[in-house]
């Protein structure tokens, strides 16, 4: 074989190994490859020749590049959501232990009803705020265990208290039989038996323009579950004495407290008493409203 032969045939493979090394695909450009895409650019002799790397892509010991990583940054670790164990629109007892322990720090100023509404968050707000905690208005893990060191157990009577507002001198016609007496005076229903009371409660009214009507009426009949046929809001516990005035419990008021009004009925905020009182009272017995 002549020598030119040989000389040409190595040349050949040199430019073979060349190719496989660099792959021949065009690639898109990486972090600190100044826009090269790695194809190869033909030498002076022919065979391919692939471009240096930069300096700032170069690795420097230990792997990384020298004047800075190339590497893509890692991504820090996710944050643990939060989980809320009470929040607006929740009704259940540990709102009302919630309730009970901030009325014990100042910062709930009623009987506990066991709604979660606007007033709880406020306070739960507030007592938040004062503790350099995240002031969010619903009360999460650390919340609660900082409100748990800082109050005691609430009593019975602090949970369920028999009313929040003092009872009015009851009127000559509820000391007679079975009557709900009712005073716009003190804003209370008192649940009496022979000029006994049973149990008490906070109550709201109606509006100037839609009043709660005075005088003495009977219960006509009572519906656990119902939804203002008017109005279409619900009315848990409603027992009607008046055409379409009635005592019920107020998801509202529980939320609102004095700040609204109801549409002429008798409105009762802890959703506990009033259950106890519907499964107590009779159609036929005594309702008693006045100043």
């Amino acid at each position: 074989m002549k020598r030119s032969s040989v000389i040409r045939r190595a040349v050949l493979a040199t430019a073979a190994v060349a190719l496989v090394a660099t792959g021949c695909t065009a690639q898109a450009a990486g972090p600190g490859s100044g826009g090269r895409t790695g194809t190869p650019t033909p030498s002076a002799t022919g065979a391919p020749v692939t471009a240096a790397p930069s300096p700032s892509s170069a690795p420097a010991p230990g792997g990384s590049a020298s004047g800075g990583s190339d590497a893509k940054p890692s991504s820090p670790a996710p944050t643990a959501a939060v989980k809320v164990l009470m929040k607006d629109g929740d009704e259940n007892e540990q709102v009302r232990e919630l309730q009970a322990r901030l009325r014990q720090l100042d910062h709930f100023d009623r009987a506990p009803t066991g709604f979660y509404g606007s007033i709880t968050g406020k306070a739960v707000s507030a007592f938040q705020k004062k503790r350099g905690l995240p002031a969010t208005g619903s009360v999460d893990e650390t919340t609660w265990q900082r409100l748990l060191g800082l109050s005691r157990k609430p009593t019975a009577d602090e949970l369920k208290p028999s009313t929040t507002n003092e009872l009015d001198t009851p009127a000559a016609a509820c000391m007679k039989g079975r009557v709900l007496c009712i005073s716009k005076e003190s804003r209370t229903l008192a649940w009496m038996i022979d000029g006994r009371v049973v149990s008490s409660m906070d109550v709201r009214f109606g509006s100037e323009n839609t009043p709660t009507r005075e005088g003495t009426f009977a219960v006509g009949w009572k519906a656990k579950d119902w939804t203002s046929t008017i109005y279409h809001t619900p009315m848990p516990y409603a027992m009607f004495f008046s055409g379409g005035q009635a005592v019920h419990y107020s998801s509202d008021f529980a939320a609102r407290g004095y700040g609204g009004a109801s549409h002429g009925c008798v409105n009762v905020r802890d959703r506990a008493k009033i259950a106890a009182l519907f499964d107590q009272v009779k159609v036929g017995d005594k309702v008693v409203v006045h100043w």
